[in-house]
């Protein structure tokens, strides 16, 4: 059984950037925009209580079955007073919310959506605009907040585009940042800050090379660069620092250590994540979520360790990729699993993955128990997403990373790739090295870079190996002159569409590991190796709530109190069709074309109606998705007679009957789409019309210059793609150290 955690861990705080101080909105426009959020998030009261046009005000006999129904849920001793606080905090009452705004859209909404948003707010703030938008010459802060709510939830189907795109963005903005701030929502969930099971342990100790002040450019020279810390670069570390090799790994962020962890909402998703978790396609359907941190993906994923399965491996060695239907592969795979190890033997699976595979019994459906990389150990902890403080998953920093330190190699954090330098020989153009910006670990921990030291560094090298994943990887080779019209192209997302089953009874569904089951029914729909497989998934306030949709302020704060009975599932599509990332015209950052398409959504609504089934036979009480023209399942009372019909229920067979009834199912901009997996932009193949790198991952272009990451793989792995990314890399990290040669000098560190 799991052992509860009886020692006080209290995390370190990480300190967030301070507030920028340029105005992004006027004062006017901030206004607006705060109205609008305490239209989605409002203050509710009754008429007897307070009448304010700030407020939600709804009659007395409404307040008192919304009282009722919180302090039913509220599992504390003080929850009358809980419940209060909680229905009387909107959005904007409370500090951390604006400046959570002001951080999000200083740092991380481009320019273009940006200018959208502020178009719409100064249409707001004029009485000829207001009438074009909300049906009054009365300016939308001056309506009362039930006016505001009904005008707000009219745009998700408003005539005009750019009304729909603002409700998707800001509806989408304003719950999770509520959530990642709100003073009174873990309280009222019975969330608690730090994890009920696993003692806290120290993990590895890294050093990092540091660079005094000084305004000369700093040259080191190295063997081999590796420009990113994440699963595969950790992995290529191991083996090339352990073939003798000096080898330099640097990542534009930050480590942070076991005592950190688990960050709270806030802090972990703008400390460890691309654009602070909130990467969104440029159509608004997908929001992409990508590790940013020292060891990657490794260091927020759910532990799931899962191999590359056959008909991918032979879809792969079909279009001349022999090497993955090899045993060579499989002894790669293996590597890697037995150096993190991986294995079932001591899963001790939670009430949400026991729901799952009892579910697929009942149902027929195929199903197994996944693998974790977690040491061959019990490891019951469902907080990773916001790093492990057991340090019991045994992802690239305490493993692949460690090994690479305690071969003498070399670590920078803080380290921004700029370009990748050449050099022009007789036979072809040659990698020489990488020149970036280092920025120091300051008071903030480099993530301002006030009072930091900032230096330009150039590493030059015999090898550069680009491991900054599916995102980053391709913006690096762009920046660096590379002129493939593949780069960037093929990205496969994993889209997914979120449920959740609402059952009787209290599941604390963080409590335990996070993804521990998997059903395979729906995972080749197609014959062609397309579908779904239906997973479990973090169940952490601020990672699963945002998602789900708004249909009205008291409605949406009743409804996220039911997190501590719900299961949730993902519909982890292999998708066919893919998208492209491109940089930013105005400053450069990560963009992401991508829309599920008719094809894959037909496979994810199997996969959806699946999942629906799973709920029910478990007896959930409703059945919610991400889908927000759908409206969720709810079970009604039946007499014993219908009950035994089980999923032959008149009203759960009416309930499907209206999915299949939509003309257009799933459509993207009524649903939310999500990712956690990012793959193939920068693609393995046979030729450079096709790929951007060889079948050893070296760049077609240029020689000694490879990319090893998930960006290589050829399509979308249809698993976790952990450990097929780290499977590729130890292959080709092997090869690249066989043509560095014997000529090289050894370093001294392999000597002992």
């Amino acid at each position: 059984m799991a052992e509860e955690n009886t020692a006080q861990h209290v995390p370190m705080d990480v300190p967030l950037p301070p507030v920028p101080t340029r105005a992004i909105f006027t004062t006017t426009q901030w206004r607006t925009l705060l109205a609008l959020a305490d239209a989605v998030i409002p203050s509710i009261r009754s008429p007897v209580m307070y009448k304010s046009k700030a407020t939600k005000i709804v009659t007395s006999q409404e307040m008192e079955q919304a009282r009722a129904t919180l302090i039913s849920r509220i599992p504390s001793p003080d929850a009358a007073t809980i419940a209060g606080q909680y229905l009387r905090e909107s959005a904007s009452s409370n500090n951390t919310f604006r400046e959570s705004l002001q951080r999000l859209f200083s740092f991380y909404v481009h320019d273009e959506g940006l200018n959208g948003i502020k178009f719409i707010l100064n249409a707001l703030n004029t009485r000829p605009g207001s009438l074009l938008l909300t049906g009054s010459p009365i300016l939308i802060r001056d309506q009362s907040v039930d006016v505001r709510e009904e005008v707000f939830r009219s745009w998700e189907t408003a005539r005009l585009k750019p009304l729909r795109a603002v409700y998707r963005a800001l509806s989408a903005i304003f719950k999770k940042t509520w959530i990642s701030t709100s003073p009174t929502l873990n309280l009222a969930l019975g969330f608690p800050r730090v994890p009920v099971y696993g003692k806290p342990v120290d993990g590895f100790k890294y050093e990092f090379l540091q660079f005094p002040p000084g305004d000369d450019l700093e040259i080191i020279e190295t063997d081999v660069i590796i420009v990113g810390s994440g699963c595969g670069g950790s992995v290529a570390a191991k083996n090339l620092t352990e073939a003798g090799y000096r080898v330099m790994v640097v990542d534009k962020s930050y480590h942070y250590t076991s005592n950190h962890f688990p960050m709270d909402a806030n802090e972990g998703f703008i400390s460890m994540f691309e654009a602070g978790g909130g990467i969104v396609s440029d159509d608004g359907s997908t929001v992409v979520l990508a590790g940013s941190t020292w060891g990657g993906g490794g260091t927020v994923n759910w532990s799931a360790a899962l191999q590359t399965q056959g008909y991918v491996r032979q879809e792969w060695a079909k279009d001349g990729l022999s090497f993955f239907t090899s045993q060579e592969f499989q002894k790669c795979l293996d590597r890697v699993c037995d150096r993190m190890g991986v294995g079932i033997e001591h899963i001790e699976h939670n009430k949400a993955n026991r729901l799952i595979l009892e579910g697929a019994r009942r149902l027929g459906y195929s199903a197994k128990t996944v693998p974790q990389n977690t040491g061959q150990s019990l490891h019951y902890c469902g907080y990773c997403t916001l790093g492990c403080h057991t340090c019991g998953k045994k992802g690239p920093t305490e493993t692949f990373l460690a090994d690479a330190s305690r071969g003498g190699a070399t670590f920078i954090e803080g380290f921004r790739a700029d370009k990748i330098l050449f050099e022009q020989k007789p036979y072809g153009t040659v990698a020489s090295g990488v020149e970036g910006t280092w920025t120091s670990r300051d008071s903030y921990l480099g993530l301002t870079g006030l009072g930091a030291v900032k230096r330009k560094v150039v590493i030059k090298a015999k090898r550069v190996v680009v491991s900054c994943g599916s995102l980053q990887s391709p913006l690096l080779l762009m920046r660096s002159g590379l002129k493939n019209r593949r780069i960037g192209r093929n990205l496969h997302l994993h889209p997914v569409v979120v449920a959740g089953a609402v059952l009787n009874e209290e599941v604390r569904p963080w409590e335990g590991s996070a993804l521990t089951t998997v059903v395979n029914e729906f995972e080749n729909l197609d014959q062609k190796g397309h579908g779904v497989k239906i997973e479990a998934l973090s169940m952490l306030p601020s990672a699963y709530l945002p998602l789900f949709p708004w249909r009205g302020g008291l409605d949406y704060k009743l409804w996220v109190l039911n997190l501590a009975r719900s299961v949730g599932f993902i519909t982890l599509t292999r998708d066919r069709d893919g998208g492209r990332v491109y940089p930013d015209p105005v400053d450069g950052r990560c963009r992401i074309e991508y829309t599920p398409s008719a094809y894959d959504r037909k496979h994810m609504l199997e996969a959806l109606i699946g999942a629906a089934h799973i709920a029910f036979v478990a007896g959930a009480k409703e059945f919610h998705t991400t889908w927000r023209e759908l409206a969720p399942y709810i079970r009604p009372e039946m007499a014993p007679a219908e009950a035994a019909e089980g999923t032959n229920s008149a009203s759960f067979q009416a309930w499907l009957a209206d999915i299949r009834a939509h003309k257009v199912p799933l459509a993207p901009e009524r649903t939310q789409f999500a990712s956690a997996h990012q793959m193939g932009t920068c693609r393995m193949g046979t030729s450079p019309k096709t790929s951007v790198v060889d079948p050893d991952c070296q760049v077609w272009e240029t020689r000694s210059l490879y990319v090893v990451d998930a960006s290589v793989f050829p399509s979308a792995s249809g698993v976790n793609p952990m450990i097929t990314n780290m499977a590729i890399a130890d292959w080709a990290s092997r090869n690249i150290a066989k043509s560095l040669g014997d000529s090289r000098e050894v370093h001294p560190m392999a000597r002992l």
